[in-house]
């Protein structure tokens, strides 16, 4: 069983031994190379123009990079485990240098955005977001290459509630589960008998509901036993630290608001306006995380959470100097994976099935032998 901290951070299986036992033995992609481009496009115009009706959001430009000393690139974790790629722009004979860095997700820049699109409340931003994340372990559903929906939204003061999540995440389900009824009536032999249908709704559990059911296990772990016994979940509260002294996955301090106290169903105190969107992925017998979003924190949340972490020297960066001067708005917020959504709506075994990335030579080689067709 896995170590519960070594558990928390660094997505993976991180084992190609291990990778090779879990890889389908049987397996067929239902589509042709050709179709299965066809249907990510149709799905990913179906997903945009919907997520964008759903939520009132348009769509904007996004960065690939970002200049180092803004604070909006994101960290994924605050453990520091994974790092972003950085490099020097020499730029006007070396007089008015940059040093940039390549986006991991644009999760802080798109706050900052709401505010440079003049976006009201009620009114939000959707990005074709790309980027680079160099320290995954490069496995069937993890890659250096990452595209994402990453979209957010303005709010009220009294939408920072539960609630507010919930109808949020019901609405987000409700697109992702369209799009591929939709990418049915396109291409018929997607619907199989051997694989269940896409689930019409979604069980919402917090964190510490998860561990209660399961309090030996770690975190991926639990999530396999949970999504095997619902099909398809939403968990909240990611991030604070649980009755085991854990948390249920590391979050960042300064953009979820994974301290504000919440209540359970049967009434007792959690914590955490964050969650995450996890379905049984039929093809790889395994959890298959689609999406994180999350209310974002306020000023007082931020410092508290980044005290938390023993991060306050982040305080003097001009994305959270913003949060701290009201500059930028209250929000919600969060990043759909496109190719894992791909992959999960189009029953296939791998990633690089639906996006064009680079692999190792060894789970090139294990993919070929198990008739799995990873685009290069």
């Amino acid at each position: 069983m896995a170590d519960k901290k070594a558990d928390l951070a660094g997505p993976g299986i991180g084992d190609y031994n291990e990778l090779e036992k879990i890889l389908p033995q049987d397996y067929t992609s239902l589509l042709t190379p050709k179709e299965t481009q066809k249907a990510i496009f149709a799905i990913k115009d179906y997903i945009e123009e919907n997520l964008c009706k759903e939520l009132n959001l348009f769509m904007v430009q996004v960065p690939l990079i970002v200049d180092v000393k803004s604070g909006v690139n994101d960290d994924l974790d605050r453990d520091g485990s994974r790092t972003p790629i950085q490099f020097y722009i020499s730029n006007d004979y070396d007089k008015n240098p940059i040093d940039a860095q390549v986006v991991q997700a644009a999760t802080k820049w798109k706050r900052i955005a709401l505010k440079q699109f003049d976006c009201q409340v009620g009114e939000g931003i959707c990005t074709d977001m790309k980027a680079v994340r160099k320290d995954y372990f490069l496995d069937h559903d993890h890659s250096a290459y990452v595209d994402q929906w990453d979209w957010e939204k303005v709010i009220k003061p009294e939408d920072r509630t539960l609630d507010y999540l919930t109808e949020t995440v019901k609405k987000i389900w409700k697109v992702i589960r369209g799009a591929g009824l939709y990418a049915r009536e396109l291409f018929p032999q997607l619907k199989m008998d051997k694989y269940p249908d896409i689930p019409e709704e979604l069980t919402f559990l917090h964190a510490e509901e998860i561990l209660d059911k399961y309090p030996d296990l770690p975190r991926k772990q639990r999530e396999t036993a949970i999504v095997q016994e619902y099909s398809a979940v939403f968990i909240y509260g990611i991030g604070w630290t649980l009755a085991d002294g854990y948390p249920h996955e590391m979050r960042a301090a300064d953009y979820d608001d994974w301290v504000t106290e919440t209540t359970s169903a049967d009434g007792r105190l959690m914590h955490g306006l964050n969650g995450d969107i996890l379905v049984w992925n039929p093809v790889t017998k395994r959890r298959h995380e689609l999406t994180s979003m999350g209310i974002r924190v306020t000023k007082e949340m931020l410092k508290q959470q980044l005290e938390m972490t023993g991060q306050t020297d982040f305080l003097k960066l001009p994305y959270h100097q913003a949060i701290l001067n009201d500059e930028i708005p209250l929000c919600i917020g969060g990043g759909i994976g496109q190719s894992r959504t791909y992959m999960y709506l189009l029953r296939t075994a791998h990633l690089g099935e639906v996006s064009v990335t680079v692999w190792p030579k060894i789970l090139k080689d294990m993919c070929r032998e198990k008739n799995i067709h990873v685009l290069e």
